[in-house]
């Protein structure tokens, strides 16, 4: 009703509806914004700005992190509410099915791994998975290795085949970026890909331990079907790439600049993959 009244409801009818006088009529019209809605109003700018800089990505928790590091300290209650009086969203998960085949006669690895993903050391076990991207051209196949301690996806590649080429690729680019010592647990479905006697070569030539989950459980690489979905839910679902090209450019971008360096993530204590690892090894170091 305040809000019809400040539209413009003329005196006589507040008169008889509420009884308010001419001077307190006009004393409240000329009223100054108090100081609450001032920094309410500020901060619906800084949420919308800090919304937009995560990429739409981040509830009240992660958006406070963000918004404190660029110097605007407030609750998270009071952003839940102007997010709420903004209509302001994440964008939403959509579910993800398997891609590579366990349909094969390759030996397979015991699951060493077990669903023991709380893992306290980078480098001491990395999870990979196969996903497909949509694109004018046809589909394009992504592999990642996504380090367990850190979150990091340490290693990925994209090509227009989904075979063993292209989950050799990925993991050859983990390894030269992390340089791991032997004996991390590699773990990876029962895709045949995975299976692969040039695959299951390179994890011995790098002192790794073969580890792949039970058949038809996808619960047992959680953490990588679970970047699947959230690269699908903050990027692939919101564009069409008409080529190849155009989608592994917007991937790589996503991979290398937003989440891996920028994307916070409540697990790591609201850090960032890289800014996690940074602070194991300065800990380390300091102790």
């Amino acid at each position: 009703m305040i809000k019809q009244m400040r539209q413009g409801y003329p005196l006589p009818f507040l008169k008889r509806i509420f009884n308010v006088s001419s001077s307190s009529y006009y004393a409240w019209l000329n009223r100054k914004p108090s100081k609450r809605a001032l920094e309410d109003a500020r901060l619906e700018i800084e949420i919308k700005a800090a919304h937009k800089r995560t990429q739409e990505t981040c509830g009240p928790e992660r958006l406070q992190k963000d918004m404190s590091e660029h110097g605007i300290k407030t609750g998270v209650c009071r952003i839940r509410r102007i997010r709420k009086k903004l209509n302001i969203r994440c964008k939403q998960v959509k579910k993800f099915k398997a891609t590579t085949n366990s349909s094969h006669n390759l030996p397979v690895a015991e699951n060493i791994l077990e669903q023991n993903f709380a893992v306290n050391e980078p480098n001491k076990a990395w999870v990979s998975d196969i996903t497909y991207i949509p694109t004018g051209e046809g589909w394009l196949y992504l592999a990642g290795h996504k380090d367990l301690c850190t979150g990091e996806v340490v290693g990925y590649a994209m090509s227009n085949r989904m075979n063993r080429a292209l989950v050799c690729q990925s993991l050859f680019r983990a390894v030269a970026l992390k340089r791991p010592p032997k004996g991390l647990i590699n773990h990876s479905d029962r895709g045949s890909q995975y299976c692969s006697l040039d695959y299951q070569k390179l994890i011995k030539q790098f002192g790794m331990k073969a580890s792949m989950s039970r058949k038809g459980n996808c619960y047992d690489n959680a953490p990588i079907e679970s970047f699947w979905g959230t690269l699908k839910q903050e990027l692939v679902h919101h564009r069409k790439y008409r080529t190849r090209h155009e989608a592994v450019q917007d991937i790589t971008e996503y991979i290398e600049i937003f989440y891996n360096r920028q994307r916070k993530q409540k697990r790591l204590g609201y850090l960032s993959p890289a800014a996690y690892e940074k602070q194991f090894y300065e800990k380390r170091l300091s102790a």
